[in-house]
């Protein structure tokens, strides 16, 4: 059609100009068309030109010369320039339809361009419009805005320039025109400006810089030899001119593997398909030979965008086939002489060599897909590799270990966790099984083990040492790679950190020494250069810490362990930071080089660390690092001068100065108002003096007078200043706070958790020590809190200090006697007496001064610290007047009353001078704080004497003691206004007043419940005071009091109690053990209630029952985990199975958070119910029915459910719960129920609720045999209810012989077993009659071995039925079912009776019953959980039977349901298959040799303009389906890659005949870029199927009325050569797994999608 419309246009003109020119008046906006015509007929002279001939009538040379001219000048490029204009004028951007229009008449006019080149008579107009081009595209400044801006801001009569996509196309139009010799200078020019723009400068417009890179670039290496060279020149620069740079950032890698997979064909060519130029050696670059080009590679294999990655494996591939078609010898180059070349070819080898490269591309491309299922079974090929490239005759790489690190580092970015833990374990593996070249005398340059200074010219060796540091590490830092593996027990450590372990002590073992400094030190610093969650730091220090003693690490490597340390403070988890700190310091005793290291270093590292997480005295931790400093105490750099100590260690030496230079007086006095020091030197003094005491008692164990001494010497400087505070006043502050600090953090850390109790001398000296200063410490204490000496804000951090000394001095005498304890009440008397004194007298100031109000603070705070020693210390009390002052003057509190603030310029001068003031706010409340302190002190000594209503007093000064309900409203003030980590004494307060106003003022109790409670909830989120402050709202709002009273007159309170459970257990769900503090608490208080709980006439379990919920629900409770918190609930019990091997679990405090203590806590409650006790009864009935209602609402509610579903879980809860509470129903009550139990067995249950029913069916029956008739009429029932659930009474009475051993008379049982068997034993259903079998089996034997004779007459038939399933022939399922069912545990090993145990019920049986892992409640966490004790009586912990030793079997207990119903029920047919007829007419006697478009004709066939290119697919089946598709769909041609193709008998089968309908052209696969230009210059659109950053949805597409779809190979896809020639990449909207489509199917997408688009448009035009 283009041909005759060309001829016609040239036979009715002869003159050009006149002809060009009606062709040249552009609409706006121009018509595509118009254009292409304009193509068609500048092709066309150019072809008769060619040719050398033409119609007589053309017109001539040199006016056809001036008119291409014109034409490409003054119409062509002013279009192109407006084509820019246009796109930024849009005001929306612009539309698909628009976008394919331009891009028509673009190509339309650059093949114009290439033909008015070809037409004007020479190089001129070509190397103008090169040149115009050229200087557009460099002119664009992206940094003002985009292109497209620009445009729109032109002036109007400004030259408008081209846009970048107009320039590119119109350089690779006429590009090629110049010639390559005698234009080389503007080419080079050409190909350098575009190399800059696509590669090197970093300001450059990203879609520019693609363009170029896609487009220009490669056309003009395809040009020519000589410019071919000149890009590769540019593109990979020589080595001998390369300098060293950093690895090409990610969007460089990517443009450069676009053009280098652009130019495969020419620098890559395969011999005898063409791509290569006849040139003279050394002007076409052989990129196999440039290591910079395998760099590029490999950087592409492991980039992060899929087709950067898609087209470096391209271009290996490409590579691999030229290599093997070219045969030669051929080797890219090393830069060490004993490394490996990253490439290397070798005829020999060839298959070897096809082999691996194989292999290793079908390991590449298997990694795209990010499925585990799919990646597994390609993983063992990873070890054939390694094989093969490991030569151990010659000791060395054949292949570059670098090919082996991209595999593994696209592993580790793979988005897939489980495959990047896959990666990482077989990296570990491999290392730990193949063996690492690089271990002594297999190489001469061990490449894993040198570091980068040592060999600066090398790459190479550096190699793995640069992995393991880098993308190792960094996969490492994922958290969720450490979960335990399927099957593997709760507890156990987690696969990975094993493996990572074994494999740090291996690699670092092979390291040379003076090696190892460097990679531990880069490892260790690795560890902090992110935010790594505590779980990763765990690990990671695990296996540092058990690497071998080597000394490696100095300063540096202290000083990164102890940044180390500071990240795992990030974690709330205490129990992980604890165990992470303990492997850190094992690591630094590991590997710290003592020679290179000082002991200030040592004490500064140890004061990261935490006593109370970690390093607490008396742990195993710390014995190690006594040890660890016994060994080497005198080998420190850095030891501090011994003059004078000759005889002692530098250790002792070192202590001894730390102590004198501490409790020396400061250089400068800063006078009164100084602040206080801070508390890390006192710390670090503190620890230094224990760790050298008991070093010193670990050299001289026998000689306790030489440890005394040197603690007495240490202790001595302190003790001097200690015994002078009482007598001097003119003692510095500074140095009183200090020493004071000190010897508080002796005594705490002397005495913490983990310490030794028996025997320890340190402690027995230093509390002796601390006696004999008692009195004068107290004296100054007293002194300094009583003549006004804290006067500022920062006075009272002191103040705190003082209180806190003064609390521990009366705790110590309390521990060792109270001998000489009167001076100690002394001070304490007159501390009350001078504070209460304070107190009045400044009650009545006008005008507030900070002095004074600090000084009230002070005093407030001093008896709130007083009225806490005499709560702690009931039995020792005052004088009785004396007491009674300090009674009656809380008593007469104004409650939360406030200290004024002070005025504004006492607040410039004072009150801002402390840095640690957090403002007046926190003054005050601290003030009304210590206030409820006292109070609560007065109210719980004089509890019983409040009156339940206002009444007159009982005692002349107990003012508020009475006044119950004003205190309340008091205490509901004091939560308005107090912070939240101030509002425990209002709790304990509150705790004592609700039970006394309940039942007269019960809307105020609601109030303070409602208001407790928003304090509550809003802490959730805070760890540090959240949980003290739960525990005491739980035991305020639960109190056994209140309980029983809400309980008793039923009111509001008692409604509003139940919410707030219910709401608590709604919180358990997002925070872990908030429920376990609830139910263990409540528990306690019904089974083990303290003196004052309640009245000696009162029972405490009496509320029990009206609270049923809460044990129902705590018998239940279960959250289903998140994956993250399954991990950290593992990685604890991991850590708490380690026991004092690990210092964390000794020193924090077991906090029984586990949501398992939730149902542990309610099950042991339930254990010490007493089946005799009337309440206990009634409570234990009514549970079972609850829960029996619980389990028939979730029956209800799913019929059908899942295996470990919630269901299911609940159901299993349900019944191991009532398993338990069994042996406390009697007779009667069973009656009741064990209908309903019956009931539960015909439910369609999962199989651990089936066992966990028939085992106590088992047990009532046997128990109680009168419930054995009622069991027989469940065999009663109609088939249709039993053909279901029938296999759960026949597994009940496989354990006949356990239920008729309390029977008399066992002969009847038999008789009516057997004869119910026996009508199963013929049943259809194949489960049924192995059920059945295996219950006779067992009856049968009891018949004979009690001689039944009344049985002979069966004993034919039976045994004949048992010979004949004993004996079924052959290797079928039938037998091995019978075979397994008879191993299983059910009935081969449990034993109802002495396998009832809480293992059997809460840990045997779900493992058995394969219940997934969080419903598994080990035994030890019962013997932990001490809250509620067990009778030592109580001896069912344990299974007596090898139950517990058993492995889940391959048999379950299977429902009879849904999967077997007949085929009887067949549903009828509701619609039937219609085929459509899609052409207009049907013609029988169809003309079979009429061309194409005659046949589509004659049968009315429509014509779309779409063509399918399926060139690269290789099966006949895909292209047979997609023929049948294209012809179906009306579109123009298939193009396939042969036409050979359509004798195969697969394509025939499933063309069935389209072939005859449909055009077929032939395009080879490397034909296919000249194609594909071809059709673009012809106006279509490129579109394919292809996943890409930049793909368009097909949902969203608008495809151009002539497209052409570019299909991809069946494997690989569209080859990355061919994927920058595409306009566009549409992918199809995926949602399940699997990542890829069937190509035919993906096509058949596209093609439906383009027709329906088309029908869409035909119909709203009509």
């Amino acid at each position: 059609m283009e041909l005759v419309l060309a001829e016609a246009l040239l036979s009715q003109s002869q003159d050009p100009r006149a002809l060009f020119g009606a062709l040249c008046v552009w609409e706006s906006p121009t018509p595509a068309e118009r254009v292409e015509t304009l193509r068609f007929l500048l092709q066309r002279l150019e072809e008769e030109q060619e040719g050398g001939g033409g119609a007589s009538a053309r017109p001539a040379a040199q006016l056809l010369q001036e008119a291409v001219r014109e034409v490409a000048e003054g119409h062509l490029m002013p279009l192109l320039r407006s084509l820019r204009t246009s796109r930024a004028g849009a005001p929306d951007g612009e539309s698909s339809v628009l976008r394919d229009r331009r891009r028509r008449v673009l190509r339309a006019a650059c093949g114009a361009l290439r033909s008015c080149a070809s037409l004007a008579g020479g190089p001129q107009l070509a190397a103008g419009l090169v040149h115009d081009a050229l200087r557009d595209l460099l002119t664009l400044k992206p940094v003002a805005g985009s292109e497209e801006e620009a445009a729109a801001q032109a002036a109007p009569g400004e030259r408008c320039e081209l846009g970048a996509e107009e320039a590119v196309e119109v350089l690779v139009a006429v590009g090629p025109c110049l010639r390559p010799r005698e234009d080389r200078a503007l080419l080079e020019r050409v190909a350098r400006e575009a190399l800059a723009v696509a590669l090197g400068d970093e300001e450059a417009e990203e879609r520019a810089a693609a363009l170029v890179a896609g487009r220009l670039l490669p056309a003009l290496g395809r040009s020519s030899a000589l410019e071919l060279r000149a890009l590769w020149d540019g593109l990979l620069p020589r080595e001998e001119e390369e300098e060293p740079e950093p690895a090409p950032n990610a969007p460089r890698v990517a443009r450069l593997l676009l053009v280098l997979s652009a130019l495969a064909d020419r620098l890559l060519p395969t011999p005898g398909v063409g791509g290569a130029w006849v040139a003279p050696e050394g002007e076409v670059p052989d990129a196999r030979r440039c290591p910079r080009f395998w760099r590029a590679v490999q950087a592409g294999l492991g980039h992060a965008d899929g087709l950067t990655r898609k087209r470096a494996r391209y271009l290996l591939q490409r590579a691999v086939e030229a290599s093997a078609g070219l045969g030669a010898e051929c080797s890219c180059g090393a830069h060490h002489a004993n490394e490996p070349s990253l490439f290397w070819w070798s005829d020999k080898k060839k298959e070897e060599l096809l082999k691996f490269w194989e292999n290793y591309i079908l390991i590449m491309e298997t990694l795209e897909g990010n499925q585990i299922h799919v990646i597994k079974p390609v993983l063992p090929k990873l070890n054939s590799l390694f094989d093969y490239v490991v030569s151990e005759e010659k000791a060395c790489w054949l292949l570059h270990p670098s090919w082996h690190m991209c595999i593994y580092t696209r592993m580790f970015e793979s988005e897939n966790k489980t495959l990047t833990k896959e990666g990482i374990m077989h990296f570990l593996e491999l290392c730990e099984t193949k063996g690492l070249p690089g271990a002594p005398g297999f190489s001469e340059v061990p490449f894993l083990l040198l570091e980068p200074a040592h060999e600066p010219s090398s790459q190479y060796p550096k190699l793995l040492y640069q992995f393991i540091i880098g993308p190792l590490m960094e996969a490492l830092s994922e958290s969720s790679l450490y979960s335990r593996s399927p099957g593997q027990k709760i507890g156990s450590c987690s696969p990975l950190g094993m493996k990572l372990q074994t494999f740090l002590v291996t690699y670092v073992s092979l390291l040379p020494e003076d090696i190892k400094n460097s990679f531990l030190l880069k490892f260790i610093k690795k560890m902090t250069s992110r935010h790594w969650c505590a779980v990763p730091i765990l690990f990671l220090s695990r296996a540092l810490a058990h690497i071998p003693r080597c000394k490696v690490l100095g300063v540096e490597g202290l000083l990164a362990l102890r940044d180390v340390l500071q990240c795992t403070m990030i974690t709330h988890q205490i129990l992980l930071r604890g165990a992470a700190q303990c492997y850190l310091l094992q690591t630094a005793m590991n590997l710290i080089d003592v020679e290179k290291v000082s002991l200030s270093d040592v004490s500064n590292f140890l004061m990261s660390l935490r006593q109370e997480e970690s390093l607490g005295r008396g742990t195993a931790l710390w014995t190690e690092l006594c040890d660890w400093l016994r060994v080497n105490e005198n080998c420190f750099g850095e030891i501090p001068s011994c003059n004078g100590f000759s005889d002692r260690s530098s250790l002792n030496v070192y202590v001894q100065t730390l102590v004198q230079d501490y409790v020396k007086s400061p250089t400068l006095e800063t006078g009164g108002n100084c602040f206080m020091p801070d508390w890390y030197e006192a710390k670090l003094v503190a620890v230094m003096i224990l760790l050298a005491a008991d070093v010193e008692e670990m050299k001289n164990k026998y000689s306790e007078k030489k440890t005394q001494n040197e603690l007495k010497a240490f202790l001595n400087p302190l003790m001097d200043v200690l015994m002078k505070l009482g007598k001097n006043a003119y003692i510095p502050l500074l140095k009183t706070d200090k020493c004071l600090q000190l010897l508080l953090k002796l005594i705490q850390s002397c005495s913490s958790k983990g310490s030794l109790t028996q025997d320890d001398g340190v402690l027995t000296l230093l509390q002796n020590s601390v006696m004999s200063t008692t009195e004068s410490i107290s004296e100054f204490i007293v002194r300094k809190l009583t003549v006004s000496e804290l006067s500022t804000v920062s006075d009272l951090e002191r103040c705190h200090l003082y209180l806190t000394m003064l609390s521990e001095l009366v705790n110590l005498h309390g521990k060792i006697g109270w001998k000489n304890s009167n001076s100690i009440w002394r001070f304490l008397s007159l501390l009350k007496n001078a504070s209460i004194l304070h107190l009045q007298d400044m009650s009545g100031e006008k005008e507030p001064r900070l002095g004074k109000q600090i000084q009230k603070v002070v005093s407030m705070a001093c008896l709130a610290v007083v009225c806490g020693i005499f709560t702690q210390k009931p039995d020792l009390h005052l004088d009785s007047p004396d007491i009674g002052i300090l009674e009656k003057f809380i008593s007469s509190f104004h409650l939360n009353q406030i200290v004024g603030k002070p005025h504004a310029e006492e607040q410039n001068s004072l009150f801002e001078e402390s840095s640690s003031s957090q403002g007046w706010g926190r003054v005050v409340a601290q003030y009304v704080h210590d206030q409820w302190l006292c109070l609560s002190f007065l109210l719980n000594k004089y509890h019983t004497l409040i009156l339940t209503t206002e009444g007159e007093m009982l005692e002349p000064f107990l003012h508020v003691v009475p006044k119950p309900l004003s205190t309340l409203q008091s205490a509901l003030e004091a939560l308005t206004i107090l912070p939240s980590d101030q509002v425990l004494p209002v709790f304990h307060c509150m705790k004592i007043l609700v039970p006394k106003l309940l039942c007269s003022s019960e809307s105020l109790c609601i109030e303070s419940f409602d208001m407790a409670w928003k304090i509550i909830f809003s802490l959730s989120n805070t760890q540090l005071i959240f949980w003290p402050n739960l525990k005491a709202f739980v035991q305020f709002v639960f109190d056994i009091k209140i309980l029983t009273l809400a309980a008793r007159i039923k009111g509001r309170s008692y409604s509003k109690i139940k919410e707030i459970i219910y709401k608590i257990i709604e919180m358990s769900t997002t925070k872990t053990g908030v429920f376990n503090i609830l139910i263990s608490y409540c528990c306690r208080s019904w089974i083990m209630p303290t003196s004052d709980d309640l009245t000696p006439f009162q029972d405490p379990f009496s509320s029990a029952r009206d609270y049923i919920e809460l044990l129902v629900e705590g018998c239940i409770f279960g959250t289903v985990f998140r994956r993250d918190q399954r991990l950290i609930q593992d990685i604890q019990a991991f850590i708490e199975n380690l026991g004092h091997e690990c210092a964390a679990n000794t020193v924090t405090e077991n906090t029984n958070r586990d949501d398992h203590y939730v149902r542990v806590c309610a099950i042991k409650f339930l254990c010490l119910l007493d089946g005799s006790n009337i309440s206990h009864k009634m409570f234990i009935e009514d549970l079972a029915i609850k829960l029996l209602d619980k389990d028939e609402l979730v029956s209800r509610s799913r019929t059908r459910y899942y295996v470990n579903s919630l269901q299911h879980r609940v159901k299993n809860r349900v019944w191991q719960t009532l398993l338990v509470l069994f042996p406390k129903f009697d007779q009667n009550f069973l009656d009741q129920i064990i209908g309903r139990i019956f009931e539960a067995g015909f439910v369609n249950n999962q199989a651990s609720i089936k066992y966990l029913i028939e085992w106590i069916i088992i047990l009532i029956l046997h128990k109680f045999p009168q419930f054995l008739p009622k069991f027989w009429n469940c065999f009663c029932y109609g088939e249709e209810k039993l053909k279901m659930t029938i296999c759960t009474f026949l597994s009940v009475l496989s354990h006949l012989d356990i239920i008729i051993q309390n029977i008399s008379e066992m002969k009847p049982v038999l008789k009516q077993a057997l004869t119910v068997v026996l009508q199963w034993c013929f049943n259809h259903n194949f489960s049924v009659r192995l059920y059945a079998l295996l219950a006779l089996k067992k009856i049968w034997a009891m018949c004979k071995t009690l001689h039944v004779e009344e049985f002979d007459a069966l004993t034919s038939v039976i045994e004949s039925s048992l010979h004949q399933v004993e004996n079924m022939h052959g290797a079928g399922n039938a037998k091995k079912n019978w075979q397994r069912i008879q191993e299983h545990f059910f009935f081969a090993t449990f034993h109802p009776l002495k396998d009832y145990s809480l293992e059997t019920i809460f840990y045997t049986f779900p493992r058995l019953s394969e219940l997934v892992e969080d419903e598994w409640i080990a035994i030890g966490k019962f013997i932990k959980f001490t809250d509620i004790p067990i009778d030592p009586a109580f001896q069912w912990y344990l299974s007596q039977t090898e139950l517990c030793e058993l492995k889940p079997s391959d048999w379950s207990q299977q429902d009879i349901g849904s999967s077997s119903i007949e085929g009887d029920n067949q549903s009828e047919w509701i619609d039937v298959q219609k085929k459509m007829i899609p052409w207009k007419n049907n013609v029988p006697d169809l003309e079979l040799d009429l061309v194409f478009q005659d046949r589509a004709a004659k049968l009315g066939k429509s014509i779309s303009r779409l063509i399918v290119v399926a060139s690269l697919i290789d099966k006949p089946t895909n292209l047979g389906g997609l023929c049948r598709t294209c012809e179906i769909f009306g579109a123009s041609a298939l193009v396939v890659g042969s036409l050979h193709c359509i004798n195969d008998k697969q394509f025939q089968h499933l063309s069935v005949s389209a072939e005859q309908w449909l055009p077929l052209v032939e395009v080879k696969p490397l034909q296919l870029v000249d194609y594909l230009q071809k059709k673009k210059t012809e106006g279509y659109t490129i579109i394919g199927v292809e996943q890409t950053a930049k793909s368009s949805d097909l949902t969203e597409y608008c495809f151009p009325e002539k497209s052409l779809l570019l299909l991809g190979n069946e494997r690989e896809g569209i080859p990355a050569n061919l994927i920058q020639h595409l306009d566009v990449c549409v992918e199809i909207p995926q949602h399940g797994i699997i990542r890829s489509l069937n190509v035919h199917v993906s096509g058949a997408l596209l093609i439906w999608e383009y027709t329906r688009q088309r029908m869409i448009k035909q119909r709203d035009i009509k």
